[in-house]
């Protein structure tokens, strides 16, 4: 016997469709029950929402810092570009051992970078003599006066 294509049996609905007809009826047996399940997903969903936007407005610690920009030409706000030789660190340990990194070049007391000799170390400023002329290296210049040549009298 051969079996027919199409079958004309009666339309079922399927269990999906007909769960969703009968939910409106079942949600005030059914929240009791899911309460206590329902209730910890939807506190951390509400606790997590503000630190999430708040951590969209975080600095990326990788940027770097705005006076490395480089200035367009419409910008006069560029930070001022300093002359002249740089102290980068200062180094001093036991037995009186004092180093100074200028430039990137380590200096003794007694050694010369640029023409200039290194004659004193301090833990955050160093000074260098030119002939007459001293000139202070502060390690954080920005913090005080500028590195600048002062003549000895």
């Amino acid at each position: 016997m051969m079996r027919p294509l199409l079958s004309l049996r009666p339309f079922r609905s399927p269990p999906a469709a007909r769960l969703s007809a009968l939910m409106p009826a079942l949600w005030p047996a059914l929240l009791p029950a899911l309460w206590p399940a329902l209730l910890p997903a939807l506190l951390l969903a509400v606790a997590c929402t503000p630190r999430m936007a708040a951590a969209q407005d975080l600095a990326d610690p990788t940027r770097p810092p705005p006076e490395a920009r480089i200035a367009g030409p419409g910008q006069a706000d560029a930070a001022p570009v300093r002359s002249g030789p740089q102290l980068q660190s200062v180094l001093t340990g036991d037995h009186g051992r004092q180093v100074a990194v200028i430039d990137g070049h380590a200096v003794r007391p007694g050694e010369k970078i640029g023409g200039a000799t290194l004659v004193k170390v301090g833990k955050d400023h160093v000074v260098l003599q030119r002939g007459r002329a001293r000139q202070t290296l502060k390690l954080f210049p920005d913090a005080g006066v500028n590195n600048k040549a002062v003549p000895q009298h």
